[in-house]
């Protein structure tokens, strides 16, 4: 079977809300706060199974987050030691006979910045949303990605540069997707920080 890896995040230190995001959402082990995390991406999803069993066979890692899609799969690893996290990693890359080279290299495929959001926009979005409240008159900042995976890269270098709200976040699927909100000046911030972590990415 020909695998593409289309993801291989790994996040040193995983920020507060995006800990608590994943926390949340996922129907795995939680990760906390400051802990080092792997996300994989594959195609097709299926292999994914494979993924999680080799690298919780081969390390101390917990699996927080495993989606299998037909055409996609996730997975996120995480634990205090970045060695169990990494060394996972390498035993997914042998398991699959690939190398980082071989990972597809992240893009921003839109980014947008709606400024001063109105109430029934905010309403919509909010009903949607599965992190922190879009609250009416703050800007918002929505940012797409391919592949989807990567797109948790950009929430957490954003976090870090910036004092925002993680709104919602969807690190899996054709596109990744990722709404965060606060004041103007702050969202400018979050934006460069997470845009830039991309093109970083994929300078790499």
């Amino acid at each position: 079977m020909a695998v593409t890896l289309r993801g291989y995040v790994f996040l040193d230190s995983l920020q507060p809300q995006l800990a608590a995001f994943i926390g949340t959402t996922c129907r795995g082990f939680l990760p906390l706060a400051g802990q080092a995390s792997l996300f994989v991406e594959t195609a097709p999803g299926m292999i994914i199974n494979r993924v999680t069993d080799v690298a919780l066979k081969a390390t101390r890692v917990a699996p927080a987050v495993q989606v299998v899609e037909r055409a996609f799969g996730l997975l996120e690893i995480h634990h205090d030691d970045k060695g169990e996290v990494t060394s996972a990693g390498d035993s997914i890359l042998e398991y699959l006979n690939l190398s980082l080279s071989d990972g597809l290299k992240p893009r921003v495929v839109s980014d947008q910045v709606i400024r001063s959001v109105e109430a029934y926009q905010a309403q919509l979005i909010n009903r949607n949303r599965q992190g922190m409240l879009l609250i009416p008159g703050q800007s918002l900042f929505i940012l797409e990605t391919e592949p989807a995976a990567w797109v948790v890269a950009a929430a957490n270098e954003a976090e870090k540069a910036a004092n925002v709200n993680l709104v919602n976040l969807r690190p899996f699927g054709a596109f990744g997707r990722l709404w965060m909100a606060g004041t103007e000046s702050e969202i400018d911030s979050a934006r460069e920080a997470a845009i830039a972590a991309i093109q970083a990415l994929a300078n790499s």
